[in-house]
């Protein structure tokens, strides 16, 4: 994959997961000219081992976090759904929000975790998070008649995404080189501070997985994703 897309959309279920699943891709391809849009499902208010740590504090933290760390990759703008940690649901008013957010932001590409692993576990928001956003962009996003009161009364307009790239998937197709901005990953990352420690050694880890991946395509460094490519009539024939 080399080409940027004009515009992408990632839903991502908590703060960092987008960074280190994606984050060089994003990063390379917002300096190439691509508009980039978060939308962040859970308020990360769980992911602290310190007892002394409230919830509210952390999800306060951890936005600021997120924000940072977009800086870092030029995201134009980060979407905060606030759902609690570890109880985001694959439900109809979050697929609402989400379908919301690609009718206004009229991305060219989604990006998100693939939630179907066969061979290890994952946490319960990536897998909802995943299905949230293949059901937005396959069932509902482009049709007039899903969510109507967001074409009446909001002014949007049914949007279809032209594809679908998932990382961490374990059958990934395409690979994007990401060695001009696997540092940048890297430091993006470091921006969640509440998470990450020791920023070189974080470098170093980052830059190890990046390399290990890239040799499946004969690349430096890269990230690998699942990719699927839609149109209209695949679209509108698989509402039947």
């Amino acid at each position: 994959m080399d080409r940027a897309p004009r515009s992408v959309l990632l839903v991502t279920p908590h703060q960092d997961d987008a960074e280190g699943g994606c984050g060089g891709t994003v990063g390379m391809w917002t300096k190439q000219g691509t508009k980039a849009v978060y939308v962040l499902c859970t308020n990360g208010d769980k992911g602290s081992s310190d007892p002394a740590m409230t919830s509210p504090a952390l999800a306060t933290i951890r936005e600021e976090e997120q924000l940072n760390a977009a800086k870092v990759l030029g995201v134009e703008s980060v979407v905060f759904l606030r759902h609690p940690d570890g109880e985001l649901e694959d439900t109809l008013e979050v697929r609402r929000q989400v379908v919301r957010e690609i009718r206004r932001h009229k991305p060219e590409v989604v990006m998100c975790i693939d939630p179907f692993r066969t061979t290890s576990h994952t946490h319960r928001d990536h897998r909802m998070s995943g299905m949230v956003a293949l059901d937005a962009v396959f069932t509902y996003a482009w049709s007039p008649h899903h969510f109507p009161e967001q074409i009446a009364e909001e002014g949007l307009e049914p949007h279809q995404v032209s594809e679908i790239y998932m990382w961490g998937s374990e059958r990934p197709d395409t690979y994007v080189d990401i060695s001009e901005t696997v540092d940048a990953k890297a430091l993006s990352l470091s921006r969640h501070v509440s998470q990450m420690r020791e920023p070189e050694r974080l470098r170093e880890r980052t830059r190890r997985r990046a390399a290990n991946i890239g040799k499946r395509a004969g690349l430096p460094f890269a990230e690998g994703f699942r990719r699927i490519a839609l149109d209209r009539k695949r679209l509108h024939w698989a509402a039947y």
